[in-house]
């Protein structure tokens, strides 16, 4: 009777070990190469980049590179037809191995940076210094 529990334990324990998982990863590039990416403000690398990610939906996504302008946006990942409930669960579960699930991004163009004319900077900083010192003369407010 013993030997029976122990043995279907570990058949049991056998399948167990053999259940799969489902890696999913997003491939974000860039033109030009080698720009900062920003998932969520979370640092993952430099373009092109390939990163793990544990769910499907929208992600904000900040692209950075010196000389260049800024860009941010965002990228939806969709989920595949066997992770739609309740498929996903055979899919994670009972199926052997490792599912790969790999999504790319659209190449992100970078703008080239715009160097303001100094008239214009001047005059902005006129008005922050003006708006800073206005508000420094409010008396404190208890």
């Amino acid at each position: 009777m013993i030997l029976r529990i122990t043995s279907r334990s570990a058949v049991v324990l056998a399948g167990l070990a053999l259940c799969g998982c489902v890696e999913r990863t997003l491939k974000i590039t860039s033109d030009p190469p080698g720009a900062r990416v920003l998932i969520n403000d979370e640092d993952v690398g430099q373009t092109p980049v390939r990163f793990s990610f544990l769910w499907y939906g929208d992600y904000d996504i900040a692209l950075r590179k010196a000389g260049y302008q800024t860009l941010r946006t965002h990228h939806r990942v969709k989920p595949p037809w066997y992770e739609i409930a309740p498929i996903d669960l055979i899919a994670e579960t009972m199926i052997p191995g490792t599912i790969r699930d790999e999504h790319v991004s659209p190449t992100y163009r970078l703008e080239p940076a715009q160097t303001p004319e100094a008239e214009s900077l001047v005059k902005r900083a006129v008005e922050l210094r003006s708006e800073a010192l206005f508000k420094s003369a409010d008396p404190p407010h208890p």
